[in-house]
């Protein structure tokens, strides 16, 4: 290492330490271990520009341990990007474009968010499958418009987590040779030395998941470090990992132990370890002009990089126009003109079919208009209804539309996020509704960056039947209704799949679907609005005349129930208005005026839903009701664990002339006031 090398590395690590400093909070141990592999990956390995950070041709970066953000916010100072000294004062502030851990969206070149660990280390898989496929798309020979690495960098809790086993797995399996991961093999964790619970060969797990392995024994060897690196660069078929024998708190009085992982060093131990590395211990937030110059050499060696690309896609251009047209389109994230036409109407005198099927006949219609779309299913793609038809396999071609993802579900949504924050597809993950439960952090991830991930989940209430509580999902539509940014979606039959898939790739953020396993009704398209409805979240099926005398409101399978309990009451006298809500989150964006015309407030109000009764109330109100479920559901074929469990028609009659009643009984109670 020459004198610059370490000046630059130095410059990195104190930076990180008087950010955590100062904020008073922190982790400083694997910036001061971490920062030579950093400094190589950024100054003389990766191709990035830091004045064009979305440069489509990028290489990536993922700081799967994310609580080493005050070394990526350094690099990403240092090296030019939209980050102030001023911006790393402000560590952990609020408001501030340093976050405590990586936040895409909030900081010039943070590629994705982490810190929950493991998942940043899934998003890569899912940033390398995604330029696997976009180079098998659009690449021509002597064209390769498509071609860059994506570089991660984990510790030992990433590679504790199951996520990350789920998909390096998979991308094992996939041999994804342009991820390469350095591993931050430090032997500290939080609560101690990782022999307390972290004894495994962790390369020889990566050799049996087919991975290239490497180790460099001293965190310190830029020339090790750099032949391992083009050695990883040089393997075309297999993921790399290589495993880096750092020192956490490098330098520090605390170095080598587990205080010097999660909180500042102190001011004393500041000065001795700026005193051990030969800094200037007075001095804080210091760069050397001579470590400023070489870190900013990635600024002119950056926008030459993109000027080359350029001129490569020029050409691409003038030999393939078209290709270069829908290149641009899907990487600018704009949907084809006219795409909304392809998705289908289902007329109203059709066949019951389950809301599944629909979204499968509905993504077989879409893909033609819509070839960014790209996913697959936990290992259930036959029952989920996921199956591209007339794509490929993506594991045999990259071009094929179709991943099985394994039983991995977490992995799998993690992965679709990675390759949403990639850019250029639209992606796709589903499995049972139940199982989302295994997904729900990357669920949550998903709708904290809020990309595009769509997560489609199906067999979504205790009408699946006889697979019983275990696979019946009741709490999970609550539970994700409660994830900020995440659109739900529970249709009620097929035109209503159809315009929440629209909605989904219109609305650019995340969004999940539950689906049904059992055969609906279909709605009348035309005649009840259905499409211009779901566009507003919840709308009147039936209007039951001017004056109707409760309204009944359901989703998904619950709605035709609704509507059978309508005709029933009718018969009796009482006369509903149905409603349908298959999104709460778009329901509850419209104006005030919109939902007091759905839900007026003289109407007594029961709401229909097979899953928890928690959220329901601030619809209908404390004088109404709610048929739900706050119970776990039973083994029995799915018509009649509903009947069962209070999902039948004479339950719902009866619940709605209890409420009738109850509101005429009010009536002159009130007058009298």
């Amino acid at each position: 290492m020459n004198e610059l090398d370490q000046l630059s590395i130095n410059a990195l690590r104190f930076l990180a330490v008087d950010a955590v400093e100062k904020a008073n909070s922190g982790h400083p141990g694997a910036p001061l271990g971490d920062a030579p592999i950093a400094y190589l990956l950024f100054h003389k390995y990766m191709r990035h520009n830091p004045k064009h950070s979305k440069w489509t041709n990028r290489d990536r970066f993922v700081l799967s341990n994310g609580h080493a953000s005050a070394m990526l916010y350094g690099v990403l100072h240092l090296t030019g990007y939209d980050l102030s000294i001023e911006d790393l004062k402000q560590f952990r502030q609020w408001g501030s474009k340093t976050p405590g851990h990586p936040e895409y969206g909030d900081t010039d070149g943070v590629e994705v968010t982490t810190g929950p660990l493991g998942q940043g280390f899934a998003m890569a898989v899912g940033m390398a499958m995604a330029e696997r496929h976009l180079a098998a798309v659009y690449n021509r020979p002597g064209f390769d418009v498509v071609d860059h690495y994506t570089y991660g960098l984990c510790g030992d809790g990433d590679l504790m987590e199951g996520v990350s086993h789920e998909a390096a797995s998979l991308a094992g399996t996939l041999g994804l040779g342009k991820l390469i991961f350095l591993y931050d093999d430090n032997l500290i964790s939080l609560d101690g030395p990782t022999e307390l619970s972290f004894t495994e060969d962790v390369l020889k797990r990566f050799e049996a998941y087919h991975w290239h392995v490497q180790i460099v024994e001293d965190g310190n060897d830029l020339e090790g470090i750099s032949k391992a690196i083009e050695a990883a660069q040089g393997v075309k078929d297999k993921p790399s990992l290589i495993a880096v024998r750092t020192v956490i708190g490098y330098g520090s009085p605390k170095a080598g132990t587990n205080k010097a992982h999660g909180e500042a060093l102190g001011a004393e131990a500041v000065k001795q370890t700026k005193k051990n590395l030969g800094w200037p211990e007075d001095k804080t937030f210091y760069v050397p002009e001579d470590a400023a110059k070489n870190w900013l050499q990635a600024v002119e060696k950056g926008a030459k990089e993109e000027s080359d690309w350029n001129a490569l896609f020029a050409s691409y251009r003038k030999a393939f126009p078209e290709e270069a047209a829908e290149f641009e389109r899907v990487q600018e994230g704009r949907l084809k003109d006219g795409w909304e036409q392809s998705l289908p109407r289902f007329p109203a005198d059709g066949k019951p079919v389950a809301t599944r099927n629909a979204g499968n006949t509905v993504m077989n219609a879409l893909v033609k208009y819509v070839p960014e779309l790209l996913g697959g299913a936990a290992d259930l793609s036959t029952s989920t209804k996921t199956v591209i038809k007339d794509s490929a396999n993506f594991h045999i071609d990259p071009k094929g539309d179709n991943i099985y993802f394994g039983v991995r579900e977490f992995g799998m949504c993690a992965i679709v996020n990675g390759m949403a924050a990639h850019g250029g597809i639209i992606p796709y993950g589903s499995t049972f509704f139940c199982f989302s439960d295994y997904a729900k952090p990357a669920l949550r991830m998903a709708a904290l960056m809020q990309v595009h991930s769509i997560f489609v989940f199906t067999h979504d209430s205790i009408g699946l039947g006889e697979d019983g509580p275990t696979h019946q999902p009741v709490e999970q539509l609550t539970m994700l209704r409660a994830v900020p940014h995440l659109t739900d979606f529970r249709p009620a039959d097929a035109n209503e799949t159809s315009a929440a898939w629209g909605l989904a790739l219109e609305r650019r953020g995340a969004s999940f679907m539950a689906l049904s396993r059992q055969d609906l009704p279909l709605l009348d398209p035309v005649k009840q609005r259905v499409f211009e409805g779901v566009r507003r979240g919840a709308y009147i099926v039936e209007q039951g005349g001017d004056s109707p005398d409760v309204l009944i409101v359901g989703t998904g399978s619950e709605l035709s129930l609704a509507v059978l309990a309508a005709e029933q009451l009718k018969k009796d006298g009482i006369v509903a208005r149905i409603v349908s809500m298959p999104s709460t989150h778009i329901f509850d964006e419209q104006p005030e005026s919109y939902r007091a015309s759905i839900f007026p407030d003289h109407l007594p109000k029961l709401a229909i839903e097979a899953g928890a009764t928690l959220g329901w109330w601030k619809y209908v109100g404390r004088d109404g009701d709610v048929i739900g479920l706050d119970r776990f559901g039973a083994s029995a074929p799915g018509a009649i664990a509903l009947e069962k469990l209070g999902f039948g028609v004479d339950n719902v009659v009866a619940r709605a002339k209890a409420l009738v009643e109850r509101a005429r009984k009010a009536e002159p109670a009130l007058a009298g006031k």
